[in-house]
């Protein structure tokens, strides 16, 4: 097999991979909560400490979450949407075709 010449073409080859897409849509998913929880963090002017103490969580939990490191069950994006006064909305819509 040659040497993929580019992101671009390796990241295809990848993709191809078995679990690969269901992996990369796992962390575009934690990266996209993490932006959101992040920037209404910010909204507030609060620190990640503020939001952990508010949320009962650590600080490098909160950091971790933020950065897309983590995918976070169910309860811990409540705790979450709670600390920040938020609604969480969770939703399974059948794909338009």
């Amino acid at each position: 097999m040659a040497e993929p010449s580019d992101w671009a073409e390796l990241r295809a080859q990848r993709l191809t991979e078995p679990g690969a897409a269901e992996a990369y849509e796992a962390a575009r998913i934690a990266f996209e909560l993490g932006r959101t929880i992040r920037g209404m963090r910010e909204q507030r002017g609060w620190s990640q400490a503020v939001l952990a103490d508010a949320a009962s969580m650590t600080q490098s939990a909160v950091a971790r979450f933020e950065a897309g490191g983590t995918v976070p069950s169910l309860p811990v994006l409540e705790r979450l949407a709670n600390a920040l006064d938020a609604d969480l909305v969770v939703q399974v819509r059948p794909r338009v075709a």
